[in-house]
């Protein structure tokens, strides 16, 4: 579960820097609304999915609240699921 956790925060972060770093220009300034649609579609997806992973792991690896609280804090901030990937979840540093 840890692999599909680390894909997913990832993914999430790329995710989140192409909907309100390229689509929404696109939407707003160059009036091309449909990629936006799409994007934000996944982006969504993957948030629910970050955040339910986070909830599912932290239980299995029996996190405490403040790293929890720091997951759910980094699916809301630009860049933070690549730190978080990068310093809680890589195999050699997962406790």
């Amino acid at each position: 579960m840890l692999k599909l956790f680390r894909a997913t925060a990832i993914l999430e972060g790329i995710s989140y820097l192409a909907l309100f770093g390229i689509t929404m220009p696109l939407k707003y300034w160059a009036e091309i609304p449909g990629p936006n649609k799409l994007v934000g579609y996944a982006h969504g997806a993957l948030f629910i999915a970050f955040i339910t992973l986070t909830i599912l792991v932290g239980y299995e690896k029996k996190w405490g609240i403040k790293k929890l609280l720091i997951f759910g804090a980094a699916s809301l901030l630009p860049f933070a699921t690549f730190y978080v990937e990068e310093k809680y979840l890589r195999p050699e540093k997962v406790d």
